[in-house]
């Protein structure tokens, strides 16, 4: 599979420079780097949370799980795990479980973890369980936007 058409274009439409890693099928983040070498905190992986204002995209490092409580105390908001047939709908050009951490290219709220803001180069998934997109922290920061939020939020 190539690189999710929502990321493709919305890469292009914000001209940032991005390289493709290309490795072999994995299953989960924790493998996926492992595969290629990158370090875990500079993996950005997404979690996709909703409550009755809509879905959230969290990003944070892939070494990381998102502190349910700190999340709901810093934005005030009773925020529960999306099912898998609502992120089918949301990521329907995306294999299951490889969700890239572009939560404005899919229209969505985004919070970023402030450990993974502070890196100095990013990678997140294409779309597929087989490629990584990786740039800089100044083109992610550009790709994100001005909208959203940042947080401690993992530990």
């Amino acid at each position: 599979m190539a690189i999710a058409s929502t990321v493709s274009d919305y890469l292009a439409e914000h001209d940032v420079a991005y390289d493709v890693l290309t490795h072999p099928h994995t299953a989960t983040s924790g493998e996926t780097a492992e595969a290629t070498h990158v370090p875990g905190a500079r993996l950005a992986k997404s979690v996709i949370l909703e409550d009755d204002l809509g879905y959230l995209m969290v990003v944070l490092p892939s070494n990381r799980l998102v502190n349910l409580g700190e999340l709901h105390r810093q934005l005030n908001r009773n925020l529960g795990l999306a099912t898998e047939s609502e992120l089918g709908g949301l990521f329907s050009d995306c294999e299951v479980g490889a969700l890239p951490a572009m939560g404005p290219a899919y229209g969505l709220e985004t919070v970023v973890d402030d450990e993974l803001a502070e890196q100095p180069d990013i990678y997140f998934e294409a779309g597929d369980h087989e490629q990584l997109i990786h740039v800089s922290a100044e083109a992610f920061h550009t790709l994100m936007g001005d909208r959203i939020q940042r947080g401690r939020f993992s530990h």
